[in-house]
């Protein structure tokens, strides 16, 4: 990403049409096969041009990886102020609310997921979205157990990280790899395997 913002508006238009078109050539050649030409023209805007804006196609994917994951990590806290079953509906709509962002994103997602098997930085982006989900899913939980609505033996650092990576997997298997799932049973069960693990009591 090049240092400074652009000032004008039209500059800060023209970025975004680089990083729209960025992600939408990613999208569909991938990351290697993408070139910058490629990128400009999808853009409108001259091969030149897009270097005012980004250093590389590597700075630009990164910048797009890191927005992604953004999105991916902007649900609902699951604590919930009331009984069981306004807790498990809260964990309901999280699973169903990352499920639906995942699979509008699984275009780019996959190309993510291939890059950060040898990219650092992206796949620096990745390990802080998981640290992200983990942390607010540790204050969620602990929360829970407070109020007496979980399991107080369970770890909430261990079960923050295997049920964040069951739900990241799962979206990945069910968006990427094309497994054969249903949208409505998908978040159902996932919400039945979150409860269960925690000791959360489904009415």
């Amino acid at each position: 990403m090049a240092d400074n913002e652009p000032r004008s508006a039209k500059g800060r238009r023209t970025r975004v049409r680089l990083f729209e078109a960025g992600k939408t050539v990613f999208e569909r050649d991938g990351f290697l096969p993408a070139r910058v030409t490629d990128i400009s023209a999808e853009a409108g805007v001259s091969h030149g041009s897009f270097y005012h804006y980004f250093d590389s196609k590597e700075t630009l994917f990164r910048e797009i990886a890191e927005q992604v994951e953004v999105r991916l990590v902007g649900m609902d806290e699951l604590a919930y102020e009331g009984d069981p079953p306004p807790v498990v509906e809260r964990i309901r709509e999280s699973n169903r609310a990352y499920l639906r962002a995942y699979k509008k994103e699984a275009r780019i997602m996959r190309v993510i997921e291939e890059v950060s098997r040898y990219d650092s930085e992206v796949q620096a982006v990745r390990k802080r979205r998981d640290d992200h989900l983990a942390s607010r899913m540790e204050s969620s939980i602990t929360r829970l157990q407070e109020k007496g609505l979980a399991d107080r033996r369970v770890n909430v650092r261990y079960a923050a990280t295997a049920l964040g990576s069951m739900v990241a997997r799962f979206a990945e298997e069910m968006f990427i790899r094309g497994g054969d799932f249903e949208m409505n049973e998908a978040v159902e069960q996932l919400t039945l395997l979150w409860c269960n693990a925690l000791g959360i009591e489904i009415e």
